[in-house]
C-alpha cells in the first residue's frame, strides 16, 4: 500500500516535469513580486531575480535526473538482455 502511495510522488515523464516546474516558476514569482513590495529598489530585484533563477536551476536538475534515470533503465534492460 505504501509503494502504491509513493509512485504517486514520483516523476515518470517529462510532462509531468514540465507541470512540476511551471508549479514552481509560478510559486517563485509570486514570491518575488511580494520581495518588490517588501524590499524596493535594488534589493527587491535582486531576490525577484534569484528567485526565478532557482527554478531554472531545479528544471534542469529535473531534467537531468530524468533523462539519468531513463539512461540507466535501458542500459540495465540492454545488460540482462545478453
Amino acid at each position: 500500500m505504501l509503494k502504491k502511495i509513493g509512485r504517486l510522488f514520483v516523476i515518470k515523464t517529462r510532462f509531468e516535469a514540465c507541470l512540476i516546474i511551471y508549479a514552481l516558476g509560478v510559486g517563485a514569482m509570486a514570491r518575488g513580486t511580494a520581495y518588490l513590495h517588501e524590499y524596493p529598489g535594488v534589493g527587491g530585484k535582486l531576490l525577484l531575480v534569484a528567485c526565478s533563477g532557482s527554478v531554472f536551476l531545479a528544471g534542469a536538475k529535473i531534467f537531468d535526473s530524468l533523462r539519468h534515470e531513463r539512461a540507466a533503465q535501458s542500459d540495465k534492460a540492454s545488460r540482462s538482455a545478453t
